[in-house]
């Protein structure tokens, strides 16, 4: 039986007050004014501010002058940026649903693999981007990978990437025969050790690709799929969205941020080893998390992300200029994350958030 126009408006006409009442109950639920802005992306990120700042004054009180040169900032910074663009990567995987914890043998791997004596000598013959090309290729290539095996081979990430890591991390060993691999090409070294306006360029390296992160993220309908993927995969995939094919799109952006972290590991050390990258990819995580990206997915901050970056580092800092232990200095990170998760949920739950 045919839907006669009297029974197609009835239809409308509820369809137009159900949009409505759920719109307006939406508009109830939500917070306004300021308590808005606290549960908002500038709230979360004011508490990074406030956090970052509460460490350094700690390492004022604690370390003086040592602390608060200008040396000791920079040195803080440098230290921020080679881990700050694998968590830059990291933050993009998150966020489509997933997470790699290889991230750090990618960066040992793509080192050794750039710095072979093969691999030198082309540099020597060319030109020294051919250590740099290397290891994006290598560091992409890996994440294809990871992303083919997650996306068309039905792994679940964290098997995936937990395979990839040992995998790497092995064949980085294979292949340095687990000797360190001093890099010898003048103009690599030369290159990557200038200063830009009195800044190293590894932390302007980190700048850029913060940068394009975000514009990536919130500015592009790559960044807008990867929320939607992280969010709802069947819903993404039946709106049109290829999700295979953006998640592998995803892998190979991480394992991307990994060659670059590599290039800037072994400018700032002028070797490549098997040994680089060492827990990278929880440093990553941890990052990410503090920033305010969700591991569940469906949610991600790249300002966030540079904030965790910086508390990471900071904290380190202080640690290590009050001749604090590492395993201290472990204890409290994990003891940030642990905080982190439980606030991520209960944040969540509440409405409008």
């Amino acid at each position: 039986m045919s839907e006669t126009p009297t029974d197609a408006a009835v239809t409308q006409g509820d369809t137009a007050r159900v949009e409505k009442e759920a719109a307006a109950a939406e508009r109830k639920a939500e917070p306004s004014g300021f308590g808005a802005l606290l549960r908002g992306g500038a709230g979360h990120n004011l508490g990074l501010v406030l956090a970052l700042a509460l460490l350094a004054l700690v390492g004022v009180l604690s370390g003086g002058e040592r602390f608060g040169s200008v040396d000791n900032v920079m040195t803080i910074l440098r230290l921020a940026a080679v881990i700050g663009v694998v968590s830059i990567g990291m933050t993009f995987v998150i966020t489509g649903g997933g997470i790699d914890l290889s991230v750090g043998a990618l960066v040992a791997l793509s080192s050794v693999w750039c710095t072979t004596l093969s691999t030198q000598a082309m540099a020597n013959d060319y030109h020294w981007i051919f250590i740099v090309t290397t290891a994006l290729l290598v560091g992409a290539g890996a994440g294809l990978i990871n992303g083919l095996l997650v996306a068309y081979g039905g792994v679940v990430p964290f098997i995936a990437t937990l395979a990839m890591m040992a995998s790497a991390r092995g064949l980085a060993e294979i292949i340095s025969a687990r000797k360190t691999q001093i890099v010898s090409v003048p103009g690599f070294t030369d290159a990557f050790s200038r200063d830009i306006f009195g800044i190293s360029l590894l932390i302007w390296i980190f700048v850029v690709v913060a940068v394009i992160g975000w514009i990536l993220l919130n500015r592009t309908t790559f960044g807008r799929r990867t929320l939607a993927i992280g969010g709802n995969p069947e819903a993404s995939r039946l709106a049109g969205i290829n999700v295979r094919r953006h998640t592998v799109l995803l892998y190979v952006l991480v394992g991307l941020c990994c060659g670059i972290a590599a290039v800037m590991l072994i400018s700032r050390t002028t070797v490549g080893s098997a040994t680089h990258g060492q827990l990278y990819e929880l440093d990553a995580i941890a990052a990410v998390v503090i920033g305010g990206t969700l591991l569940a997915g469906g949610r991600g901050t790249i300002v966030g992300t540079v904030f965790g970056v910086l508390i990471f580092a900071t904290l380190s800092n202080v640690f290590v200029i009050n001749n604090l232990s590492i395993s201290a200095q472990a204890f409290t990170k994990g003891l940030i994350i642990i905080v982190a998760v439980l606030l991520q949920k209960r944040f969540s739950r509440q409405p409008g958030s």
